[in-house]
């Protein structure tokens, strides 16, 4: 949340925030929250109205299916299936660093001691696992 928005809903951060304000400008501010509340009103109802009707039509609709017999799962609907995940790769290269076998799909970034043997004159080809 902003920084603004916890003062505006914080009571004494908010009574702090504008006691240096004149009468009038504390009435201007209102009735500028006032005219943004409104609005929203407004909106929500319009919201409402729209979420009522699309209610009514979707009902409608299902009364329409019903009297000649039908249901959803007769007009083929299916639910999206979910994606399979992908397996991990297996390792393509790997190297033994102080007794620890250090391993890479050679996707994405090279890992330091790779790119360390590498910049010490090595080749990738040495790192190779054997199939």
């Amino acid at each position: 949340m902003s920084e603004f928005l916890e003062i505006l809903t914080h009571g004494r951060r908010f009574k702090a925030a504008v006691k240096d304000l004149s009468l009038d400008d504390l009435k201007s501010l209102a009735d500028k929250l006032e005219k943004i509340i409104v609005e929203r009103a407004e909106e929500v109802k319009e919201e409402e109205k729209l979420q009522a009707a699309r209610i009514a039509k979707i009902e409608e609709i299902r009364q329409q299916m019903e009297s000649v017999g039908l249901s959803v799962e007769d007009l083929g609907v299916v639910a999206a299936k979910p994606t399979k995940k992908r397996a991990p790769r297996p390792p393509k290269y790997q190297i033994e660093v102080d007794g620890e076998m250090v391993t890479w799909t050679g996707q994405g970034r090279m890992p330091t001691v790779f790119k360390n043997e590498v910049d010490n004159g090595r080749s990738m080809e040495d790192f190779l696992i054997e199939k």
